[in-house]
Formats: C-alpha cells, sequence, structure tokens
C-alpha cells in the first residue's frame, strides 16, 4: 500500500512510500494527483531525511533506560557512569532490554542513524532488528553525550528509489530545528515503518 507523507512547513517536500523505499519525493499536490488511491499521513512542521546520534554506544551500552515499571527505583531518566555499570553488573539481561528503551529514545529523537562500535553482542543485535543504520563517527565529536547533540547531523538528502528512513519535526524549518533541538520530533519511520510518532 502507498503512504504519502506530508509536513504542513514543507509541503514542497512530500514522500511516497512504497514498503520499505521512497517511489517518489515532490510537492505534495502533485503527489497527491499523481496517486489518488494513496493513503496519506498529515504531520506537523518539516519533514527530513532525519539525524546521525555519533553517540551510538555510549547510549545504548553504558547507559541505563530504567524500564517504566521500575520508575518508583530508578526513576525514569537515563542513567549513566559508574551506576549504569553497576546494574549491568549486577544483572547482565538488563543490557538488551535497556538497548530496547535506548532505541525507542533515539527514535523518538528523529535519529535514524548511530556512529560508535557496538561491541555487546545483544546491543548490537537490537540496533540491527530495530533498522537503525550504522555510520561512521565524525572526527571531531559534537558536545556532551545527548539525544539530541549539538550541532544536530542530518543525513544526505531523501532520493527516489532509495530506503523509506525520514523524520518529522514539528519546526517552522531547519533553523528552529537547530535551535531547539531533535526532542521536536513527532515522527520517524524506517523501512517504511513508523517507529515513532509523537502524541
Amino acid at each position: 500500500m502507498l503512504t504519502l507523507h506530508v509536513a504542513e512547513a514543507s509541503p514542497e517536500s512530500a514522500v511516497l512510500v512504497d514498503g520499505a523505499t521512497l517511489a517518489a519525493l515532490g510537492p505534495y499536490e502533485e503527489l497527491a494527483a499523481a496517486h489518488p488511491t494513496a493513503r496519506v499521513r498529515r504531520w506537523p512542521g518539516i519533514l527530513t531525511p532525519g539525524l546521525l546520534n555519533p553517540y551510538g554506544p555510549e547510549i545504548l551500552e553504558s547507559t541505563y533506560h530504567p524500564d517504566p515499571r521500575e520508575a518508583d527505583t530508578f526513576g525514569t531518566a537515563p542513567i549513566g557512569g559508574e551506576r549504569a555499570r553497576e546494574l549491568f553488573r549486577a544483572e547482565p539481561a538488563r543490557l538488551g532490554a535497556s538497548a530496547r528503551r535506548g532505541v525507542q529514545r533515539l527514535f523518538a529523537h528523529g535519529t535514524v542513524a548511530i556512529a560508535g562500535e557496538l561491541r555487546a553482542k545483544a546491543v548490537l543485535e537490537v540496533a540491527q532488528r530495530s533498522g537503525l543504520v550504522f555510520a561512521a563517527r565524525p572526527e571531531g565529536l559534537p558536545g556532551p553525550v545527548s539525544l539530541s547533540p549539538r550541532p544536530l547531523v542530518l543525513l544526505p538528502a531523501l532520493s527516489a528509489g532509495g530506503p523509506a528512513r525520514f523524520a518529522v519535526f514539528d519546526v517552522a524549518d531547519r533553523a528552529e530545528l537547530v535551535r531547539r533541538g531533535a526532542s521536536t520530533c513527532v515522527a520517524t519511520v524506517i523501512g517504511g515503518r513508523l517507529v515513532y510518532r509523537g502524541r
């Protein structure tokens, strides 16, 4: 089934998704006229190729992402440093489950690619199954480890025939995205699947 994604602030950059592939890109009106039976998903903001987060190992292997059921014990914010290492040493099985929740946090920030070498088998399997793309780590890493690192690293432009992988941010333009950061994400699509949708 064809799905046409369009964002309010960038109607000239709509995308037509066919399974896991970008079948076409262009102005919404043109794509809608050419494919009248396509399901339409409308989003606020702008549609982008998605973000690269250069801190894959730090976020997925060195940070504990608490299960919501553990909120009374650990809270809901990611836990890093020695405390995370203690939790993983005490219960190694936590690593894979934490990585799954970490991937969901990355999706919620428009991340479609990560950089850095994942060494833990359980984490690598989670990342591979999620559809995240693995990229080379930039030489000069931006500031501290973050789900919304600065500067943001946008992936290259989308192209027809390429993978259906992109993110939508509720901002007026890229300048506002840079200013407000990746927490403005409202949708992330990987392999044609909507892997994150903001409430």
